[in-house]
């Protein structure tokens, strides 16, 4: 089985996460991807970010929220081994779509979940930073 070694931020505003849909994608995940050769996983997070949304977080207080395992949303039979980083998004940053993101959406950290969230971020990504969040309030 195929295992995709990924990086990713969850780019913080008042309680919610941005989350983005690549095209030919129906899931929602969070901006990021593969790190390529010479990376570590938060250059890589940093590099994606830049090119998917158009925020530079490069100079941002960004803390490890974890490393996690899953299916892949858009492999399949693949799974992903991602780096996740946490950060609030940057003062006058405005994140938009690029490169292959078709669309992207903030979601309420403490909500209920939409059916189209990939398996990585329902099932790991937002119960950590739920208990990140509570743990700082």
């Amino acid at each position: 089985m195929t295992t995709f070694v990924t990086a990713a931020f969850c780019l913080l505003r008042d309680g919610q996460v941005l989350t983005v849909r690549k095209a030919g994608s129906v899931r929602f995940q969070l901006p990021g991807g593969k790190i390529d050769p010479g990376e570590n996983a938060e250059q890589a997070a940093v590099r994606e970010v830049l090119e998917e949304v158009g925020v530079d977080v490069s100079g941002a207080a960004a803390r490890l929220l974890g490393r996690f395992v899953e299916v892949a949303a858009n492999e399949p039979g693949a799974m992903v081994d991602a780096t996740i980083f946490v950060t609030p998004l940057p003062p006058g940053a405005a994140p938009r779509p690029l490169a292959e993101i078709a669309e992207q959406r903030w979601l309420d950290v403490a909500g209920e979940l939409p059916d189209d969230l990939a398996p990585l971020l329902a099932l790991h990504v937002l119960p950590a930073l739920r208990a990140l969040e509570s743990s700082t309030a």
